[in-house]
């Protein structure tokens, strides 16, 4: 399946609106910044790989996007997703969808985690996620309307061995999407995840010993999905965008699981 962005969508559902998406520079994040391009977004790309943010921010123009920007950051700092929103607001005069898709892995059991490991995870997956919704909360209950999307994982669900800060922290975004729903749903806005399963990115082949060979990751899409198959990031993207849009008007407080039925059993 291409990663190239596609003009013939069937409506652009993101047209008009302004929208923030961390992580943008690969993966996940990066399937979501085309996906929002060409459903008509306006976009704010933000990641600490800012050369790999800019070749997506020209895709996305190059698609028709009506404009892309690109902020570098640490989204672990507060005032740093403080600055990222409130500039959003002041170049294009409202922030309309925030999609927290950065994220990061630590490997290892209790044991092999160190504190410095545990902060690193929990900075970038919860702690940043937190500081980025509050920034934008800020704006969007003045607007009264606006829609979060957060990047959970079904290891926020489900135990996994070998990765418990991970697991932890995307517990944590589960039940930070719950709450922030609960908080905000008079005022208008909207709050919900995705909860992704295996999917064919950069971060599925992290800190591993050895990187994965496709037999190997075919091999692992066989013993535990009831597809068969890993999903592409362009297919949590196209759930993404729905969350986001208008179309869903009626859901919040949702963990959306897109993986292949691995949660069903």
């Amino acid at each position: 399946m291409s990663d190239s962005i596609s003009n013939d969508r069937t409506g652009k559902n993101l047209s008009g609106k302004t929208a923030v998406i961390t992580g943008g520079a690969s993966g996940m994040g990066a399937a979501t910044a085309r996906e929002f391009a060409a459903r008509g977004a306006t976009l704010v790309l933000v990641d600490l790989d800012q050369q790999g943010a800019d070749l997506v921010a020209g895709e996305c123009r190059a698609a028709g996007a009506p404009a892309v920007s690109v902020k570098v950051g640490d989204v672990s700092q507060s005032s740093t997703c403080d600055e990222i929103v409130d500039s959003t607001v002041a170049e294009y005069g409202t922030i309309d969808v925030l999609v927290t898709a950065a994220g990061t892995i630590h490997r290892a059991d209790s044991l092999r985690t160190s504190d410095d490991d545990w902060r690193r995870v929990m900075g970038v997956n919860v702690d940043g996620m937190f500081f980025l919704c509050r920034a934008a909360l800020r704006h969007m209950t003045t607007a009264g309307s606006g829609a979060i999307v957060n990047f959970g994982s079904i290891w926020g669900g489900v135990g996994s061995a070998g990765s418990t800060a991970y697991c932890v922290s995307k517990g944590a975004v589960h039940q930070l999407t719950r709450a922030l729903a609960l908080d905000h749903v008079e005022q208008g806005i909207r709050v919900n995840a995705v909860a992704p399963g295996e999917v064919n990115t950069p971060m599925l082949s992290s800190q591993r010993d050895t990187p994965p060979t496709e037999e190997f990751l075919q091999a692992m899409a066989d013993a535990t999905i009831p597809m068969k198959r890993l999903a592409q990031p362009e297919e949590i993207a196209r759930v993404v965008a729905f969350l986001a849009s208008d179309d869903a008007s009626y859901i919040t407080g949702e963990i959306v699981h897109v993986d292949g039925g691995y949660t069903a059993r």
